[in-house]
């Protein structure tokens, strides 16, 4: 179910948030695909160095430009991607990841009714917040704390997902839905702090891998190409009237333990696990139900975290050493 794109009478696509980490896989592959491609970004958490291979591409134009601004544009589809996704950048300056992710999808969405452009909208797991149900199903409406300190991130993509709605009822918008589980691999920042990033890290250099409680709480891992792979089914492969919202990651759950011990033993690292206390509203699980997405795109992931890991830790040890 792979789409295929004329190089004689291509799409013009914009990605924002296309030279983060996600985003940037995303403008390659619709690049190889033969899409003109708008790359914009404010470089807050993204980086030039993520799409540096791909700048002399004569199908690529790449803007620097914050979304909680209006952007006037001309395109066919829009891929909506951008907002920091680490705690520790959405709580860095917290009312801007609200507004980024709140002004930046009505700002996106009205370039959409505009211009009559397909809009996907990366949403998130985390609008599940620390859920009673497990796995995650897309009826689930979440356990979500609206005043703690995740809660710009969490909130601000749950409006975002409301505002799609809203826009595809109020004004016909065509809108694709996805919530996005923890996904890992190369291009990924270095102190982001995330769990998979962060033990690399930290394995590399032979420094203790923090692990928060005890780590027994769960996580599921989807390898980057696979997650690109199913947005791209998503968005072009299904019809207008399907929106979503749908999960999209790796069902296989692993303790926090486990990825930890998984990484010292990839790595060939010494380092040991230090215990720290659990982070405020920290979700205990995070398990994806994608029968959806095998029964709509006929998509599953394909990369096993070990596979994925050794890639990611090339990268990461390329860049620590380098």
């Amino acid at each position: 179910m792979q789409q295929t794109t004329s190089f004689d009478n291509p799409r013009r696509v914009l990605v924002t948030g296309g030279a983060g980490f996600i985003g940037s896989f995303l403008v390659e592959r619709l690049l190889a695909e033969g899409n003109e491609v708008v790359c914009v970004d404010n470089y807050f958490t993204g980086t030039r160095r993520n799409i540096a291979h791909l700048l002399d591409h004569p199908m690529l134009e790449v803007m620097r430009h914050d979304v909680t601004f209006p952007l006037y544009v001309e395109v066919d589809e829009i891929f909506n991607l951008a907002c920091p996704a680490s705690p520790v950048h959405y709580q860095f300056d917290p009312v801007q990841t609200t507004k980024t992710s709140v002004h930046g999808a009505i700002n996106m969405l009205g370039l959409a009714k505009r211009t009559k452009a397909k809009f996907f909208q990366a949403s998130t797991s985390e609008v599940y917040g620390d859920p009673a149900v497990h796995p995650q199903v897309e009826g689930y409406w979440g356990n979500v704390n609206p005043i703690g300190l995740r809660a710009c991130y969490d909130e601000g993509k749950r409006c975002a997902e409301t505002l799609c709605f809203d826009y595809n009822r109020q004004n016909g918008v065509r809108i694709k839905v996805a919530r996005i589980f923890n996904t890992y691999g190369p291009r990924m920042h270095p102190n982001d702090g995330r769990v998979v990033s962060n033990f690399i890290v930290q394995a590399l250099k032979g420094e203790p891998i923090t692990l928060f409680g005890d780590g027994s709480q769960t996580r599921s891992f989807c390898y980057v190409d696979d997650l690109v792979e199913a947005i791209l089914r998503f968005t072009h492969d299904t019809p207008d009237d399907f929106t979503g919202p749908m999960n999209l990651g790796n069902p296989g759950e692993f303790t926090i333990r486990e990825l930890a011990e998984l990484v010292i033993e990839l790595t060939g690292s010494r380092s040991q696990i230090e215990y720290r206390p659990l982070p405020s509203d920290d979700p205990k699980q995070r398990r994806p139900d994608i029968s959806l997405a095998r029964a709509t795109i006929g998509w599953e992931p394909r990369v096993q975290l070990r596979e994925g890991l050794s890639r990611t830790i090339a990268y990461f040890r390329a860049l620590v050493t380098g």
